[in-house]
Parts: structure tokens; sequence; C-alpha cells
């Protein structure tokens, strides 16, 4: 006896998809892709910044911790809130997960897609290498994530 096996096609539905925003133009059109491949794919939009606050090392190995105030974090929510909707405004909000993660891009995006079935990032953003054509942290991430990674230009 056989089963009907309702998914002919063999490949699994996407089920979320980080993007990785920082204002930048590109990672606004990342933002769009990936929204128009999670409507497509029935999958939740997992839109993540990471910001790093001034936290750098002093001479003769001392640290310097500057506090990390919970109203910056609600303040920079509030701003990425406003990305998403001014980029998105058809989106429908149970679809979508806004987060604002102390860090680096770079492992805070690898770590939010550890578990995720696709990782979407813009080719630069506002780091210091905004001239390369990828930018540090998209091939980073091409070269590390533990899932398939889109560049959008």
């Amino acid at each position: 006896m056989t089963e009907a096996n309702p998914d002919v096609s063999g490949v699994a539905p996407i089920r979320r998809i980080v993007v990785g925003v920082d204002g930048s133009d590109p990672s606004i059109r990342a933002l769009q892709w990936a929204a128009r491949q999670a409507e497509w794919s029935g999958a939740t939009l997992d839109v993540l910044t990471a910001w790093t606050f001034p936290e750098h090392p002093a001479p003769l190995g001392l640290e310097i911790h500057v506090p990390w105030p919970d109203e910056l974090i609600a303040q920079a929510r509030v701003k990425l809130d406003e990305v998403i909707g001014d980029a998105l405004p058809n989106i429908d909000p149970q679809r979508v997960i806004a987060r604002v993660i102390r860090g680096s891009a770079v492992p805070v995006l690898l770590e939010a897609a550890r578990d995720a079935e696709l990782l979407v990032v813009g080719s630069s953003g506002r780091g210091a290498v905004v001239e390369l054509l990828l930018g540090s942290v998209s091939e980073h991430c091409v070269r590390h994530a533990g899932c398939p990674v889109v560049v959008v230009r």
C-alpha cells in the first residue's frame, strides 16, 4: 500500500527568512526582496539590526564598557519599525519579527540564521568598506553562514 505524498516537488517550504537591515539603500532592497520571497514561500520574515555601541579596548589591555541604556535600544527599534513600514507598506505585521540586537553585524546575522532557511543581506551597507561591490558583512555571511545566502545589489 502506498501513501499519497502531497509535496510532489520534494522541496521543503521555507519557514523563516533572516534579513539584515542597517538603513542603507542595499539593505532596504534586501528587505524588499526578502519580503517578496517570504510572501511567496509563506515564511516568517526575521528583520534584524545589529548595533555595536562604542566599546573599544583601551591602552594596556583595559576595557571601557559604556552602559547600554534600554532607551537607545527602544529608539533603534522604533526606527527599524519605521524603515520596515516605509519599505513594506502592505506587509502583514503578523509575518514579521523585528529585532535590534547588540553586537557586530556578522556574528549577529550568522547566529540568527543558524536555524533559518535563508539569509538575505545587501551588497554593501554603512560599514567602513562601502565602496566595495560586495561589502565585508555580506562577503563574510556568504562564506560562513550555515544556510543559503542571497546578496541583493
